[in-house]
């Protein structure tokens, strides 16, 4: 019995010898001791990364056709809002004017309808 034993040992030894030769090291250890799950740590970057702003961007789009109308909100594109600047995007340069004289008037009702702390202006650009 004990030969049968030894061979045993010599070959679980070589079987280890071989794989620690391949692994390139040792065997891994446990990977459920270093692991965690994605909600522990997902709010953390996203909080880190300040991102709340883009999460918001359908609530703005409806907000801002809901203040513009139909019509306006067709010649109009919500770009961004970065830093309490909210970038719209005007197809024509003549409706893009008549934003601009009523920038003051659309602004209050921004920070009516989304929040004043959210929204501290609006940069209008053509294209």
């Amino acid at each position: 019995m004990k030969r049968s034993k030894s061979r045993g040992d010599r070959s679980s030894y070589a079987r280890w010898r071989m794989l620690r030769e391949w692994r390139l090291g040792d065997e891994p250890s446990s990977t459920e001791k270093n692991s965690s799950q994605a909600k522990d740590w997902v709010g953390d970057i996203l909080g880190g990364l300040k991102l709340s702003e883009g999460l918001e961007e359908g609530a703005i789009q409806e907000g801002w056709s809901r203040i513009a109308g139909d019509f306006i909100a067709s010649q109009t594109q919500v770009v961004s809002l970065r830093h309490g600047i909210l970038m719209l995007r005007v197809l024509q340069p003549a409706m893009r004017f008549h934003l601009e004289q009523s920038r003051g008037h659309l602004l209050a009702k921004l920070k009516e309808e989304l929040g004043a702390e959210k929204i501290r202006d609006v940069k209008l650009v053509t294209g």
